[in-house]
């Protein structure tokens, strides 16, 4: 008997790890997603998110506080159900994200975004930041889009020098990005933004393309202030995240506070550009 049950939890590791398994492609990024959310659906959400994510993992409810730490003691809920509609796999497999709608089937039922950072170890999948954005309504669906990498490479030897340097880049980015909205306005988005990017912001639909953001920007924000909390960088470096506090100053001279999450992807020319942005309510 006890070699039956020895041989089932075996069975049941075996099976998890491949769920989580990670081969430096998008769809086993995919896969993990699936399996994550049908493990929330199936046995809640704290066992799935304690699961799934990283010893360091944060996540945003509403303020940014460690996956583990919340998870051992939050309600539990079986009502949570959520898929992705976008992923993107660095090319050297070691970072990932994905993004989506959820919905929470209670009474009232709440719906909304997410965007999700995924990290590679140990040859298994993950999550580091994962942030919602609440909706007033069901959302559209979208039509999936999940993109492999173009190549794959990863350098075999990197510093802590060399590491720190790479993220610098982002962090650099970011303050210029911040200085340009200081001087510019809500305006100075579009020059940091890719033809295609995605913005997830509270009470509305996904928003997608630059001229669209643009607008949504122009009629909404008078003023934004960001303050960079952390940032890194995939070692192939082409994919990189940003996290931080918003302030913004909205066209009907309201002021409110917001964790925000940007995923950002090298282009041809070297310069960065934002494909995700994500802002969720900060709470005083």
């Amino acid at each position: 008997m006890k070699k039956i049950i020895y041989t089932l939890l075996a069975a049941s590791v075996s099976l998890s790890a491949f769920a989580q398994k990670a081969d430096g492609t998008t769809k086993s990024l995919v896969n993990a997603e699936k399996s994550f959310a049908e493990s929330a659906s199936k046995n809640g959400a704290n066992e799935a998110f304690l699961k799934y994510g990283a010893t360091d993992a944060i996540v945003f409810r509403p303020n940014p506080v460690n996956a583990k730490t919340y998870y051992a003691t939050a309600a539990d809920m079986k009502n949570l159900n959520w898929s992705a509609n976008f992923a993107r796999v660095a090319r050297s497999g070691d970072l990932g994200f994905t993004s989506g709608s959820y919905v929470l089937d209670g009474d009232p039922k709440a719906y909304g975004h997410y965007v999700s950072v995924w990290r590679a170890k140990d040859g298994k999948w993950e999550y580091i930041i994962d942030l919602g954005a609440e909706t007033n309504r069901p959302l559209v669906k979208e039509t999936p889009s999940f993109i492999e990498p173009k190549d794959h490479y990863a350098p075999k030897f990197v510093t802590d020098k060399e590491l720190k340097a790479s993220r610098d880049i982002i962090y650099t980015t970011e303050k210029t990005l911040n200085t340009s909205l200081k001087t510019y306005g809500a305006n100075a988005f579009s020059g940091f933004l890719s033809a295609d990017a995605k913005l997830m912001f509270p009470g509305t639909d996904l928003i997608v393309g630059k001229e669209k953001i643009q607008a949504f920007n122009n009629r909404m924000i008078s003023k934004i202030n960001l303050k960079t909390t952390s940032a890194d960088k995939a070692l192939g470096g082409d994919l990189a995240y940003t996290y931080g506090v918003a302030t913004i100053d909205y066209t009907t001279d309201l002021r409110e506070s917001f964790h925000y999450l940007f995923i950002w992807e090298r282009q041809a020319d070297f310069s960065w550009n934002i494909i995700s942005q994500i802002f969720t309510l900060a709470e005083r």
